[in-house]
């Protein structure tokens, strides 16, 4: 059995949230590092957004995986980045009982 076609490369980027100097918090993202992944659709739709109306994608990436606790390991909450492409991580589970590949199941939202 073959495995998944890892094709695209992506950067998997964890937030990073710090005080604003008015009780707040601003969040920005840390490179964590570069994975080979495959992109496969899963569903879309419409949305409103904080700037309007968004065109909400769903996507299944799977990337190789690495040991739990590892920083090249994705986890909900962070984020693959492809250029100016962004799928925030929703889930992360094995593709298989032995462990080679991850799934994660992303949302990529783009202004409509």
């Amino acid at each position: 059995m073959s495995g998944p076609h890892l094709n695209r490369q992506l950067v998997l980027e964890a937030p990073v949230r710090t005080p604003d100097g008015a009780g707040g918090l601003t969040e920005s993202w840390s490179v964590l590092g570069t994975l080979w992944a495959e992109i496969r659709p899963r569903t879309g739709r419409e949305a409103n957004g904080e700037a309007g109306a968004l065109a909400v994608g769903g996507f299944r990436i799977t990337v190789r995986a690495a040991p739990q606790g590892h920083s090249n390991r994705p986890a909900p909450g962070q984020r693959l980045r492809q250029g100016g492409r962004l799928f925030r991580i929703l889930t992360v589970t094995e593709h298989e009982p032995g462990g080679m590949y991850l799934i994660c199941e992303t949302r990529e939202e783009v202004a409509a």
